[in-house]
């Protein structure tokens, strides 16, 4: 998963476009393709750490909803609503962070 700045999505482009038209004229400069190299390097390392923050952000919220559970079943009947409204909101936390995680991954 790579993740671009806007800054670097207008880098790469105007490199890319560099590069095309000296491939059309059969002399590519080897800086611009480093140049592009660098910043997919920089975007694919940025990715990493935001998918790796997105599991964690999934595990956390799976505990969550683990303990709320818990505490659902444990709590008194005078509490038993305000747990279930604490499990059903931990538990759509948990559909966030799961569609979050799936769209990084595709």
């Amino acid at each position: 998963m790579e993740s671009y700045t806007r800054a670097e999505k207008r880098e790469r482009a105007r490199l890319f476009r560099k590069g095309f038209r000296q491939a059309l004229a059969d002399c590519v400069d080897p800086k611009v393709e480093k140049a592009i190299e660098r910043i997919d390097q920089r975007a694919a390392e940025r990715g990493a750490q935001e998918f790796a923050a997105l599991l964690k952000v999934q595990a956390d919220a799976r505990q969550a909803v683990a303990n709320a559970k818990a505490t659902e079943r444990t709590a008194t009947r005078e509490d038993r609503a305000a747990a279930r409204q604490a499990r059903k909101t931990a538990e759509d936390h948990l559909r966030r962070a799961e569609r979050a995680v799936a769209r990084a991954e595709s």
